[in-house]
């Protein structure tokens, strides 16, 4: 399993219409092949700062297998737009502890 982190920021004054926008859009990336599960953060600090963990079996799950499909193209259509500046996407793997 892999986590993708995005932090995000939201252009000022439209942080409701990114919160309906990325409900919308939940359904988009929960249907995906190799995808787990997601959360969506507000943070409490930074007004329109937000961090998506999404959980995908496989790294290539995320970037080929949604970042490639036509429901990624939608994805950006109802989200994109609403970014400044545009986040940078980072895959992290758990660390085994013993």
């Amino acid at each position: 399993m892999i986590l993708e982190a995005v932090m995000l920021q939201v252009k000022e004054g439209m942080e409701t219409e990114y919160e309906e926008a990325f409900r919308d859009a939940s359904e988009i990336i929960s249907s995906m092949k190799g995808y787990i599960s997601h959360q969506l953060q507000r943070c409490m600090e930074v007004e329109g700062k937000y961090l998506l963990l999404v959980q995908w079996e496989t790294l290539e799950d995320h970037t080929i297998g949604f970042r490639q499909s036509n429901e990624y193209q939608q994805w950006k259509k109802k989200l994109h737009h609403l970014y400044d500046p545009f986040p940078i996407v980072e895959h992290f793997e758990q660390v085994q502890l013993y």
